[in-house]
């Protein structure tokens, strides 16, 4: 089993979509179906695959479940790279480390609201010994 998409309805479709094609440099918006262009929205691809579906939402009646996603979870190389494009980008987000997976992850948000978490088998520092 494998992410195939997420699907993201958003009130601020221009700002999201601005937003996942800045940081994440290997997206590109490419043509969406025919049979869905009645829809507002932008699909954005990693390589062949449409894994990003943005969807412009009102967030009442039939759109009352915009910005609903709990998180997305993306594997990402360059942990320190990353980081640092973030803080360029003045983007806030957390830290955390999970030294028994061998992984390090960081969170972000989108501008309206829903989680990234940006995973990286990347190594993890040693704690620093204590100057006594």
């Amino acid at each position: 089993m494998h992410l195939d998409h997420i699907t993201i309805r958003t009130r601020d479709l221009p700002g999201t979509r601005s937003f996942f094609l800045e940081v994440f440099d290997e997206l590109e918006e490419r043509e969406r179906p025919q049979a869905i262009q009645r829809i507002p929205g932008h699909w954005l691809y990693a390589r062949d695959k449409p894994i990003v579906h943005l969807i412009g939402a009102r967030g009442y009646g039939i759109d009352s479940a915009a910005e609903a996603y709990d998180h997305v979870g993306i594997h990402l190389d360059d942990y320190s790279a990353f980081r640092a494009k973030l803080e360029a980008l003045n983007i806030p987000y957390s830290k955390m480390d999970l030294a028994e997976r061998g992984e390090r992850r960081l969170f972000l948000r989108t501008p309206s609201g829903p989680l990234i978490e940006a995973v990286f088998h990347d190594p993890i520092p040693e704690p620093q010994e204590q100057i006594q």
